[in-house]
């Protein structure tokens, strides 16, 4: 495997990452940020690399996590088998949806997944297993091989670190493969990858295939780690959280996802008592009431990076990276 500036850097921070519950960091705030950066770079690897802009990936992370909690809750299955479980079963509902849906492109495909995405949402709020608005609850973690307990949060923090991780290779090898190259060459000319006799519409489809997967790998993590999943996971609204993860990061970057999804995160999380702190020290009460207002702050924060950030955080970065180094290559 190249081993690339970026990739460098994902692996000193992933030491870091390893090294922050020495520091006093929550896990389970860590490993929710993790499992949203996993479906965020998910979500890349189809509109960073191919250029397929879904509406409708929480139907993977929402479907496997109901998918997975109801293996782990009620058929007793071990861990690993239930997150292999909702995997598969993102994969599954990848391969419908895409097949049905890279019959168009362009705008209508976006529609397409949103109107199946949206059909899957309904199906859930009325479907026993689900439990409707209130949501499958009280999903165990239970043990890993037989042999390690998850029920710490600090064993299971190590152990999402290693699926993220591994994750991560995956797409790092899947983007910088001979198919990843052809993915490239779709997203920026399809009709010459066409005329170089490539059949489109299988690498587009595979690619939404894999995307589903690891959103659905995703889902189950994060299941695993809450110990429930709810209707909110299969929103409509957590198809354009992870579209604004993706732009805030950096979109077709390897890790601007996984900054863009700590940034919202850590804003959904921690925005309330940013609100409190400046309400206390201004003495202005519309600062109280912030914490309710999340999303017009990540609205905000989608308008100034589309109007200022158009390439995302890292986007910008390696630009501003590449124009100083530009005049010492020069001379």
């Amino acid at each position: 495997m190249k081993l690339t500036k970026e990739f460098t850097i994902f692996l000193a921070l992933m030491a870091l990452v390893a090294l922050l519950p020495l520091f006093g960091a929550y896990p389970v705030f860590v490993m929710k940020v993790m499992c949203f950066a996993l479906f965020a770079c998910a979500f890349n690897l189809l509109i960073g690399f191919t250029g397929l802009l879904s509406f409708g990936h929480a139907a993977f992370l929402g479907g496997a996590a109901y998918v997975t909690g109801h293996a782990l809750l009620e058929w007793g299955v071990p861990t690993e088998a239930g997150l292999l479980i909702g995997t598969l079963a993102g994969a599954a509902l990848g391969l419908v949806m895409g097949a049905l849906a890279i019959r168009r492109s362009g705008i209508y495909f976006s529609m397409i997944t949103l109107a199946l995405a949206q059909m899957l949402y309904f199906f859930f709020l009325q479907a026993p297993f689900t439990y409707g608005e209130d949501g499958l609850q009280g999903v165990p973690r239970g043990t890993l091989l037989g042999l390690i307990d998850l029920t710490s949060d600090l064993t299971l923090y190590y152990v999402v670190l290693g699926i993220f991780v591994l994750s991560f290779l995956l797409i790092y090898r899947i983007v910088h493969s001979p198919f990843g190259q052809v993915l490239k060459a779709i997203r920026e000319n399809e009709a010459r990858a066409t005329s170089l006799g490539y059949n489109v519409a299988r690498f587009k489809l595979l690619a939404f295939v894999l995307s589903a997967a690891l959103a659905g790998l995703a889902g189950a993590s994060k299941t695993l780690v809450l110990g429930f999943a709810t209707l909110t996971d299969a929103h409509w609204s957590m198809s354009g959280l992870v579209i604004l993860m993706v732009l805030v990061g950096g979109m077709g970057t390897m890790l601007g996802p996984i900054l863009g999804a700590f940034v919202i995160v850590a804003l959904e999380n921690k925005v309330g008592n940013i609100g409190a702190f400046l309400g206390r020290t201004t003495g202005i009460e519309w600062f109280n009431g912030l914490g309710e207002a999340v999303t017009i702050v990540t609205g905000l924060i989608f308008v100034i990076c589309v109007m200022a950030f158009r390439r995302g955080l890292i986007g910008e970065f390696q630009a501003w990276w590449m124009r100083r180094r530009a005049p010492a290559v020069a001379a």
